[in-house]
Formats: structure tokens, sequence, C-alpha cells
């Protein structure tokens, strides 16, 4: 991979990547961070890479405008729980506090505190889902981790070890539970045939509407920047 950058005002950057299975440039603006990514085939000059990004600067900066800005947590900031926009305000005490439309956090080291109070909330919603389904197929997983994973939102792996991100916090709850319920099923199917799709089904039930959230909203639950 090599960098350059689109000049102008801003200047772009473009993460240039070469691929033996590419047949023809091909250009890709990240959803999460707005990376730009040209893919060319090998022996293809960067010099026609770049003439091609030239050639399509409008389209990139108007890709990039219409991005949400990145929100760095902070006192007033409206942020997702559980999919409910709640308030970021100060806390009275030294405990962080979840009502309808607020979330108080401690005074002090506040995206920090915040960060780690989410994550503590993640894993209970997770564990307490993966129990349930897992009970459902009498399967047992071998652990949980969380991370903050931007490609996938959960993995099983062949040891019965489930992964989770933990900014499935932010989004609605039937949206966590669908993931779990998902990660789990592979506990029995590990792939994704008729077979698997159909034990997600017989988990969570009708799957379409959490599973096209993802597709529309996940990205953004990135944009918080913690």
């Amino acid at each position: 991979m090599s960098d350059h950058h689109l000049p102008g005002t801003p200047p772009v950057p473009l993460l240039l990547r070469r691929s033996g299975r590419a047949r023809r440039i091909s250009l890709r603006i990240s959803q999460l961070d707005g990376r730009v990514t040209l893919t060319l085939p090998n022996g293809t000059p960067e010099t026609e890479a770049l003439a091609f990004a030239h050639s399509k600067e409008s389209w990139i900066r108007g890709h990039l405008a219409a991005r949400p800005d990145d929100e760095l947590i902070r006192i007033g900031l409206h942020l997702p729980v559980e999919g409910r926009n709640r308030r970021i305000v100060t806390a009275p005490g030294r405990r962080v506090q979840l009502s309808d439309d607020q979330i108080a956090v401690p005074k002090g080291r506040e995206s920090a505190r915040l960060k780690s109070w989410l994550q503590t909330l993640a894993r209970d919603r997770l564990v307490e889902s993966s129990d349930h389904y897992g009970a459902s197929v009498g399967r047992e997983y071998s652990r949980i981790t969380l991370r903050d994973t931007r490609s996938r939102w959960g993995s099983c792996s062949g040891q019965g070890a489930l992964m989770f991100s933990w900014r499935l916090i932010l989004a609605p709850p039937d949206v966590l539970r669908y993931v779990a319920a998902h990660e789990v099923a592979h506990l029995v199917e590990m792939n994704h045939s008729a077979a698997f799709w159909a034990l997600v089904g017989r988990l969570y039930g009708p799957y379409d509407a959490p599973r096209g959230w993802l597709r529309e909203n996940g990205a953004g639950l990135h944009r918080y920047r913690f």
C-alpha cells in the first residue's frame, strides 16, 4: 500500500492498494472513516490510478461532504444508548446514571468513564442474550470477548469463543439480540447456509429488520469518538 493525496482544499488522502485479483482500477470510500482507497491491478502504473482519482474528484468530495462529522464524547452531546438518544450531562455523584433522556457522567475523564460503563452494560446484555440462545440450542460458548471492531459486529470461533463489538449497546436492543442469536447459531452451523439462517430465524424470529438496521445505520455508530 502507498499513500498519496488529491490536491485541493482540503487535500484528500488517497490509499493505493495493489491486488492480483483486480482487473481494473476501482475506488472505494469507507463509510466508517471516509478513507479513500484505490485498488489497482498489478502492473498498472500508480500515475494511471491517480489520474483516475482526479477524474472522480467531484464525486469523491461530494461523498466526503455528505458524511456525518465524527463526534467527540463531551458534555452536552446526544449519544444513542440502547437505541435511544440521551444527552450527556455531569453527574452529581460518582456513578454513571442512565435515565430516559440523559446519561449522567461523573466530572473528570468523562469519555473514558462513559466508555467503560457502556462496555460493562454491553457485556451484561450480550451475556444475557447469548446464554438465552445458547440454552435454546443446547450449546455453551467458551467465552465472550468485546472489541471495537469495524469489519464485523460479532464472530464465533471453532472453539466456541464469541466476540462482539461493544458498540452494539448503542443500537436498539433488538439489534443487539439479533447479533447474539446470529453468533450463537454458529455454535451449531459454522457457515451461512440455508440451515444456518433457518436456525437464526428459530432463535430470534424474523430478522430482516435488525439486519437491515445494521446495514443502514451500523457505520454511524463508529462516528462517536471516545
